[in-house]
């Protein structure tokens, strides 16, 4: 297994190791629940150096991010980011990935981890009019610092002041005496905070800097466990689970990262156009639990009558909420917010209800 910057010092503070898309990651350090309360309460921080950057450079660079990915980069600015997917000439997702606008010729494509190969060839193969693209992701280090109190543990750290660094932009500068640090105002958890990318030589230094800082803030590390329920709660997509190679994004309701503008001539932009426009015959949507029990990926989503409607993609019992939490897909006909469903779990039917995400808030 691949091991990050972080791996001794995970290790170190008696982190449970777990294999992740080829890395050994810390799934859990002082139980999933605590861990994911402090985030929302506090501030924590992810290693998440496994995930991969794709750099596009060069005067074909937005002519190849345009037509691969389902935003309109043409709204971009320099400082930037959009949220997007890979479209993959089938109706499916290659991926979900970031897209940051560096200069009018310089790109940055943040993607899963799993991910890292089947998305760079993808872009390989897709590079047709000689984009200069570099995968730099063995090169990088990455701590996503997340919770209310990140601003504050970190702003010690920089010169820039943290708080005009507005959701989905980023800066370039120095942190923890770093020069080249990328300072993400992103991340998946719905608390807020920020994604640090360093070159992996400096990984060591900067870690030890945030802790240090933190600790007036009770800053933690959390794993990637708490990093899933986090992200379910938010109502935040995981590749694999809530989208692959089979789901729309329309049908994801991700409608908000494909747009249908005149500049933007993207991969499959006809074929999720016409779903669009026919109205999806179904949907993720969001559910609570009515009854205790946890609803868990592959279980079977039911009517009254006990037809199969739809299937469960993504569940967890919320450590906020207290109550069992899911995503799935479901028939049209049973998505409005409301809707009473049934998730099977073993031999049982429990009663369950369409609602808004994120869940909380």
């Amino acid at each position: 297994m691949k091991t990050t910057a972080f791996t001794h010092l995970h290790e170190q503070l008696g982190a449970k190791m777990v294999p992740f898309a080829g890395y050994k990651m810390p799934v859990e350090y002082f139980g999933i629940n605590d861990e994911h309360m402090t985030v929302r309460q506090g501030v924590g921080v992810f290693d998440v150096s496994h995930m991969g950057e794709f750099w596009v450079k060069g005067p074909n660079a937005f002519e190849l991010v345009q037509r691969i990915t389902s935003n309109d980069v043409s709204k971009l600015s320099p400082g930037k980011i959009q949220y997007s997917c890979f479209p993959n000439g089938k109706g499916g997702i290659v991926d979900d990935l970031l897209v940051y606008h560096f200069a009018k010729d310089l790109y940055l494509l943040v993607v899963n981890a799993a991910n890292i190969e089947k998305d760079w060839n993808w872009v390989v193969q897709n590079n047709v009019n000689g984009a200069d693209i570099e995968n730099a992701s063995e090169q990088y280090s990455q701590l996503a610092v997340q919770g209310p109190k990140a601003i504050e543990a970190l702003q010690s750290l920089t010169n820039v002041d943290l708080s005009t660094v507005s959701y989905y932009t980023f800066v370039v500068g120095t942190f923890a005496g770093v020069d080249n640090v990328i300072i993400s105002a992103t991340g998946y958890t719905g608390s807020g905070g920020f994604e640090l990318y360093m070159k992996n030589e400096d990984g060591e230094k900067i870690w030890n800097a945030v802790f240090e800082a933190g600790k007036p803030q009770g800053i933690r590390a959390i794993g990637l466990g708490a990093r899933d329920t986090l992200r379910l709660e938010a109502g935040f997509c995981l590749y694999g689970n809530d989208i692959d190679d089979t789901t729309s994004p329309i049908e994801a309701g991700l409608g908000w990262i494909t747009k249908f503008s005149s500049e933007n001539q993207f991969i499959d932009r006809a074929h999720n156009e016409a779903i669009k426009n026919a109205a999806p015959v179904r949907r993720l949507k969001g559910f609570k639990m009515l009854e205790k029990a946890i609803p868990r990926h592959g279980y079977t989503i039911h009517d009254a009558a006990g037809n199969q409607i739809g299937e469960v993609t993504s569940g967890t019992m919320s450590p906020m909420l207290r109550y069992g939490i899911g995503m799935g897909y479901v028939a049209a006909s049973h998505m409005a917010d409301g809707t009473e469903i049934f998730i099977q779990i073993r031999n049982k039917m429990v009663a369950a209800q369409i609602t808004k995400t994120p869940f909380f808030g």
